[in-house]
């Protein structure tokens, strides 16, 4: 019997969420968004309120999977610090192990700044010892067989190095894996594709997917057409506030979004509803039970600050924020 139903594989970090007075936006070319979040140079701002929070996709998922009642460790990098001390904190508080929980003697725990705005949030990140998962210390593969998924996300830096190690590993002793790429494995274009045929589930936004695949933005049909090529599972593209689209090369399945009753800030949203589809999934529930879970996490994250609080535990209702509306059809009508 596997010791883990699910090992989480990716970033630690350590949050700070501040939202500071007098802060504008400006709009320009100079910024790569068209528009930035701006001071006055040389003034002091007021900080009403400052949170302290954890983060890094391998924490939010983390909870997530523990939460819906599933055995759960996380493979990460920390440093020796009260950062990385208030990380495994944070891990030990839902019941996630800590064992595969390694720590850097060079490197700080990963560190990021959100600032927040009415107009929206911009994020200051030190990703430290998160990106150097493979250095220093050997990955531990011999303690990795004892799980029946990998739920691997953004592997950035040095840390890029074991992202194909760890799929070929999970294929060779049967290891499910989910999918949800960073910028680093999405930059490996068609070499990525050679990896895509040993996932299970593959996790992208509509921005990630058209890059990936080279295909419009806009083209959906034509962004699945050629996923569908590379995968042998379901692939779950979210699209921000319009939704969703699932395929996983026989059916699809189309869904917008729920309204949340508050709203504090959309960090962790992302890894909220992967983690909370693939959740359902391990638990042998239906893929549209599991888009609900998915869709009612991200929206309890959304109105809580911090990317790992607000998640759903087995003891809430999925339907807690109304039932989402979901059409199911072939994958040829896409």
């Amino acid at each position: 019997m596997s010791k883990y139903d699910v090992i989480t594989i990716g970033s630690a970090t350590r949050d700070v969420f501040i939202e500071p007075e007098e802060a504008f936006v400006a709009k320009g070319s100079k910024f790569e968004t068209g528009s930035g979040l701006c001071f006055s140079l040389g003034s002091k701002i007021d900080v009403p309120d400052i949170k302290f929070r954890t983060g890094g996709s391998a924490i939010n998922s983390a909870v997530t999977f523990a939460r819906q009642g599933l055995r759960v460790a996380a493979l990460c990098k920390i440093g020796q610090d009260t950062r990385g001390e208030s990380i495994k904190k944070r891990l030990e508080e839902d019941g996630i192990s800590t064992s595969l929980v390694m720590e850097s003697k060079d490197h700080l725990t990963a560190y990021s700044v959100i600032l927040v705005s009415k107009a929206g949030r911009t994020i200051l990140v030190h990703r430290g010892a998160t990106e150097y998962l493979c250095c220093e210390e050997p990955v531990p593969y011999d303690k990795l067989k004892n799980t029946k998924w990998f739920y691997i996300t953004n592997l950035g830096g040095e840390s890029s190095k074991i992202f194909k190690p760890i799929i070929d590993f999970a294929h060779q002793n049967n290891i499910k894996v989910a999918l949800n790429p960073g910028k680093a494995q999405l930059k490996l274009g068609k070499n990525l594709k050679q990896v895509l045929g040993k996932i299970d589930i593959l996790i992208l936004n509509q921005e990630e997917a058209s890059y990936l695949t080279g295909v419009a933005f806009r083209n959906v049909k034509g962004i699945f057409k050629e996923l569908d090529k590379w995968t042998r599972g379901m692939v779950l593209m979210t699209r921000g506030p319009k939704g969703f689209v699932a395929c996983d090369n026989a059916n699809q399945w189309e869904g917008g979004i729920l309204k949340e009753p508050r709203y504090a800030d959309r960090t962790g949203a992302g890894d909220a509803f992967g983690a909370g589809f693939v959740s359902s999934i391990i638990n042998g529930q239906t893929t549209d039970e599991a888009i609900q879970l998915a869709s009612s996490n991200a929206t309890g994250v959304l109105g809580e600050w911090g990317a790992n609080h607000g998640l759903l535990a087995t003891k809430n209702d999925i339907y807690k924020f109304g039932k989402l509306k979901i059409k199911k059809s072939v994958c040829k009508n896409l």
